[in-house]
């Protein structure tokens, strides 16, 4: 998987995992683009109170969710756990 890593990064990713429902429903660019933003704190589809608990998180070392829709529309997760040693990416349904 090809993946866009912003020197603008606010914080690792770790690891990077994908489930394969998600590979089969998102493609890898889409994937990667939210990669990048998720690295640069915009958190995709989410409302003001998980902003806020993101940007806490982001903080205070707790784990951090982004919400994205790809062009098909599918909603998928970026879930970088509270250490920041991996970064799962994969469809609400997979949690």
């Amino acid at each position: 998987m090809f993946i866009l890593y912003p020197q603008a990064a606010l914080f690792p990713l770790g690891q990077l995992f994908a489930t394969p429902g998600v590979l089969v429903e998102v493609t890898e660019v889409e994937i990667s683009l939210a990669l990048a933003r998720h690295a640069m704190a915009d958190w995709g589809d989410l409302d003001q109170e998980d902003i806020d608990e993101n940007n806490r998180a982001l903080k205070e070392g707790s784990r951090l969710l982004s919400a994205y829709h790809s062009s098909s529309r599918v909603k998928f997760w970026i879930i970088t756990e509270w250490d920041r040693s991996v970064t799962t990416v994969l469809l609400p349904s997979e949690y």
